[in-house]
């Protein structure tokens, strides 16, 4: 298989100014040394779209779109990486010429593309079934009876898989792929877990079937539901993690609604497929769905991308309770904001649209409560609360919600507001409250992000670590002599930064630095982009030994953590006490050498 060699995407990209390609589709006004516009990518009054001709980069501060030239016409034509690589090469008149990528690589690529081939194939099986076949009336009558008619099921490909167990093995084959392409893209099960020879069968039989697609709308995997309200199956069956499909990290109906999150700047959260597609259908549509009820970290982190706002819409019952809490501590760690759209007993958003109308449904949004006086509500109108014992858990489990605030003023605000209704002393609630989550600024930092948040997060000593590695050659020089990959693994928001050392870049040389671009998602590349952008830091040499300590503390700070908390097993044999108690004073000993300050640069 073979792949356009770095130095000929160099070339490609040196060739076509960006300032000129940009200006080729709209307008462009110069604004000092950069040119403006009204963001193609978004909705917007005024322009935020910036076009850079020193670093030939764009990057929107308004929707963070970013990157050089090749990522604009990937953006904004939507096409693949390779399309657009031709597509400026052919403007420049330069010849393509490919080079032979290794076996395990392309091996990786094709099963990649032939996956999404597959799932692109199976949402079109399920969809034939559900809208031409006889055996797909009971689905049909099914999703009638949720208010979805042909048109919505077009919308969004629903579809149904027959009730036999080698339809869709009998499909795939009859297309060219193999058992072991259909096995890896979890259409079908193993009789035999432990062993990948076993036979298998369909994993979707008569239900109703969702895909699941990525923002820019490939089918990567598909839930289904059942039909019958009786039956012992599970109510849902979900595709299994695959090469394409990580459940954590996919939103359902995002490449539907990311232009409505990005208007709205909120995001109403709801537990069901069914209950978004109607929500949407009805013209409620800044609504996503993780794949569960509560939130990951990662699903988080891409809602940050889009809005400022979370309003949590689960079922009013313990499930939906405990989702609503579950969800906050990853949702607060992006510093959203978190409102509660507490459904009547019995409703769900589908039900509610359905039974009194779109515009309830709105109503009952616009009544969210902040997360925390909605949880206090619930917890003071509880039948235990009146009592000593009650009243106490009530405050515990609202220090537990707080000690997850990062910000600090909001976190002093709401202690405020709930110390007063709960008749407890801000100094005792204190004691109960645990440390704030780690992402603590670092006071080194002097970057001020003016653009929506990036794979960096809130960790500041990553983020200028990635700047300097980025923008100064002997920084970048003495932070690879040091052990980074292993002090890196660890670490949060780190992944970016591992791939800017690992890759070939010269921080001289901005033409190693845009091929470096083009192996990144497009995330990642307006982090990229937002990080060329910014004014480049006085003493870079400083900044990188004092963010290299700090990374040198955390390790410590968390086997010291994880030392003391094995302290506390019960029944611990004295002479293993004392190892402990030894190696915790070491640690302390080297936390403290290490914090002591270096010398000023020269």
């Amino acid at each position: 298989m073979s792949l356009i060699p770095p130095e000929i995407i160099e070339q490609v990209i040196a060739a076509n100014d960006v300032v000129d390609v940009i200006g080729g589709y709209f307008p462009l006004k110069r604004s000092g040394p950069v040119y403006k516009a009204i963001c193609p990518f978004h909705n917007e009054k005024t322009p935020s779209f910036t076009v850079n001709p020193q670093r030939q980069i764009f990057k929107c501060f308004g929707c963070g779109a970013g990157g050089n030239v090749l990522r604009f016409v990937m953006n904004y034509e939507n096409l693949d990486f390779l399309g657009a690589v031709k597509k400026l090469a052919e403007r420049a008149g330069i010849k393509i010429e490919q080079t032979e990528l290794s076996a395990e690589q392309a091996a990786e690529y094709s099963m990649l593309r032939r996956l999404l081939a597959l799932h692109a194939e199976a949402a079109d099986f399920f969809h034939w079934h559900l809208m031409k076949k006889p055996s797909a009336q009971i689905a049909r009558d099914y999703l009638k009876s949720r208010g979805i008619g042909a048109d919505v099921a077009r919308a969004w490909k629903l579809g149904y898989a027959p009730d036999e167990w080698d339809a869709m093995r009998d499909f795939a084959d009859s297309r060219g792929f193999s058992d072991e392409e259909l096995v890896a893209s979890g259409l079908v099960k193993l009789r035999d877990e432990e062993n990948p020879r076993s036979e298998f069968y369909d994993r979707f039989r008569a239900r109703v079937m969702f895909p699941i697609c990525k923002d820019t709308d490939e089918v990567i995997a598909f839930s289904g539901r059942v039909l019958q309200a009786d039956a012992k199956a599970a109510k849902y069956v979900n595709s299994p993690e695959t090469m394409l499909f990580k459940k954590g990290a996919v939103l359902f109906g995002l490449n539907k609604s990311k232009r409505a999150l990005i208007e709205a700047k909120s995001a109403i959260v709801c537990e069901g497929q069914l209950d978004l597609i109607t929500a949407f259908e009805h013209g409620v549509q800044n609504v996503i769905a993780p794949q569960g009820t509560a939130f990951t970290e990662k699903q988080a982190h891409i809602l940050k991308r889009f809005v400022e706002e979370v309003v949590l819409c689960f079922d009013a019952d313990v499930a939906g309770e405990k989702a609503a809490e579950r969800s906050l501590a990853s949702l607060l760690a992006e510093n959203l904001l978190v409102r509660v759209a507490g459904m009547p007993q019995g409703e769900d958003p589908d039900s509610m649209i359905r039974g009194k109308g779109a515009d309830a449904f709105r109503e009952q949004i616009a009544g969210a409560r902040d997360f925390f006086d909605y949880q206090l509500d619930r917890m003071v109108a509880g039948p235990d609360f009146n009592t000593p014992r009650g009243k106490m858990q009530a405050v515990r489990k609202m220090a537990e919600f707080i000690s997850l605030i990062r910000d600090s003023v909001l976190r002093e605000t709401v202690m405020n507001r709930v110390t007063q209704r709960l008749e407890i002393s801000a100094q005792e609630f204190v004691r109960l409250l645990k440390a704030p989550p780690s992402k603590t600024p670092d006071p080194l930092s002097t970057v001020t992000a003016t653009a929506p948040p990036d794979p960096f997060a809130e960790d500041s000593t990553i983020r200028l670590l990635a700047t300097v590695a980025l923008r100064d050659a002997a920084a970048r020089e003495w932070l690879l002599a040091e052990p980074w990959d292993s002090v890196l693994r660890d670490q949060l928001d780190a992944e970016l930064l591992v791939k800017i050392l690992r890759a070939d870049i010269q921080p001289d040389d901005d033409a190693s630095v845009h091929v470096f671009m083009t192996t990144l998602s497009a995330t990642e590349e307006a982090a990229i982009s937002g990080l060329l952008e910014e004014k480049m830091l006085a003493h870079p040499m400083t900044i990188v030994h004092d963010c290299w300590r700090e990374l040198e503390r955390r390790k410590i700070r968390h086997r010291v953590e994880a030392t003391q908390a094995r302290l506390r097993t019960p029944d611990l044999p004295d002479t293993e006490r004392a190892e402990m108690l030894k190696e915790i004073l070491d640690l302390q000993k080297r936390l403290l050498d290490i914090s002591r300050p270096l010398s000023p640069p020269l």
